[in-house]
């Protein structure tokens, strides 16, 4: 990198490096950085709402995606996070609770957004490649759900086979995944492929890390289900004098209008995103039942009322309390979905995976920055 504009020391672990640190942020490498970070963010089949996150390393420090905040948004906010490397790669083999947070590892004096660090800042740091970017491929899930998953995704990266790939179990984000990458990280792979996740892709440049982004999504790329239109005018009369609307995004509906597609997602949870911002119960309406019957049987049994409604052969609606990165959730269900074939088997999170996601501190302030996001946004 250029040589910067001004330094900064380090604050880890609660005491100060003697050495001083480069900030890259007006290098064109940085800029060309943020640059792949928002393309990344910005296509739907990639990254959904604020998921996904990448990294660049220089000069000991890593610059992460903060936590809650929207790749989307890389080139016209402040939303990367400088963190030392090795302390914190350190603390992850330690077993150290700090490593799951990383926010003790955060160069304080760089750090202008005021954000913590993303919740999966411990497995980009455990990564050797100085450019990681790990998103949440609607075509890799597709194929990491399956009970075949690694024969297809065989097949699939056969495509590339000059890229080293490998499969990582299922684990929670955070330290739990991250152990489980370091594991990987051994063999210095090109493509890590996150059952039930997504996937992270690698390289020394941000150059090669998206010529391998396209090579890679064009291998998995999988063709959706055709599932025709929303009954727009009965999905309104159904959500009136209701909690509920429909779900603004076109594509959101087909989730709906397929058995194959409606028989998938009522399955269970596929991936984390979905459980966080959507939980872990999908709504279906029946025959002539109307979303306010369904909230007023909820509030009788004394339970929240689902935050997403499928009304077979119509559409979707979702709970006007749902923020713009809860309802982008519905988009990528419905594209996930899409793309599993219809006579596979699929394996879905657990009940103990799900309440672990559900009850985790980091997602909850995920959900509440997202909801702060709306507020600012309105």
């Amino acid at each position: 990198m250029s040589q910067p504009n001004r330094k900064a020391s380090i604050n880890a672990a609660g005491g100060k490096d003697d050495m001083t640190r480069p900030d890259p942020r007006n290098t064109e490498l940085f800029k060309s950085f943020l640059g792949l970070s928002s393309q990344i963010g910005s296509d739907i089949l990639k990254t959904q709402g604020a998921g996904g996150n990448t990294s660049i390393k220089s000069d000991g420090v890593m610059w992460v995606k903060a936590s809650g905040t929207w790749l989307s948004k890389a080139d016209i906010e402040d939303i990367m996070v400088p963190v030392v490397v090795d302390p914190l790669v350190a603390a992850l083999r330690n077993g150290d609770v700090r490593a799951e947070k990383s926010t003790d590892f955060v160069v304080s004096e760089l750090n202008s957004s005021g954000l913590r660090p993303s919740i999966e800042t411990s497995f980009h740091a455990a990564l050797k490649s100085p450019v990681v970017a790990h998103y949440h491929c609607v075509n890799a899930i597709a194929l990491a759900v399956l009970e075949d998953r690694e024969a297809m995704l065989a097949e699939c990266m056969s495509a590339v086979s000059d890229l080293r790939w490998v499969t990582v179990p299922y684990r929670r984000p955070g330290t739990p995944l991250a152990r489980e990458i370091e594991k990987a990280a051994a063999s210095m792979p090109d493509v890590l492929i996150l059952f039930n996740h997504g996937i992270i892709v690698c390289g020394d440049t941000v150059e090669e890390v998206a010529g391998r982004i396209q090579r890679v999504s064009k291998a998995l790329s999988r063709q959706t289900r055709n599932s025709g239109l929303a009954d727009v005018d009965a999905l309104e009369r159904i959500a009136k004098n209701s909690g509920y609307h429909l779900a603004r995004d076109s594509e959101s509906h087909a989730v709906a209008l397929s058995n194959v597609n409606r028989g998938i997602a009522l399955g269970g949870s596929l991936y984390p995103d979905h459980v966080i911002f959507l939980g872990t119960e999908i709504g279906v309406l029946s025959e002539g039942q109307s979303a306010a019957d369904l909230e007023a049987a909820s509030h009788r049994e004394g339970r929240e009322a689902p935050k997403m409604l499928i009304v077979p052969d119509k559409g979707v609606l979702l709970s006007s309390t749902l923020t713009a990165g809860g309802e982008v959730m519905a988009r990528c269900l419905s594209e996930v979905v899409g793309r599993i074939p219809e006579e596979a088997s699929v394996v879905y999170l657990s009940k103990d995976d799900e309440y672990e996601l559900t009850h985790w501190e980091a997602e909850q302030y995920r959900q509440a920055l997202d909801r702060g996001s709306e507020r600012r946004n309105a």
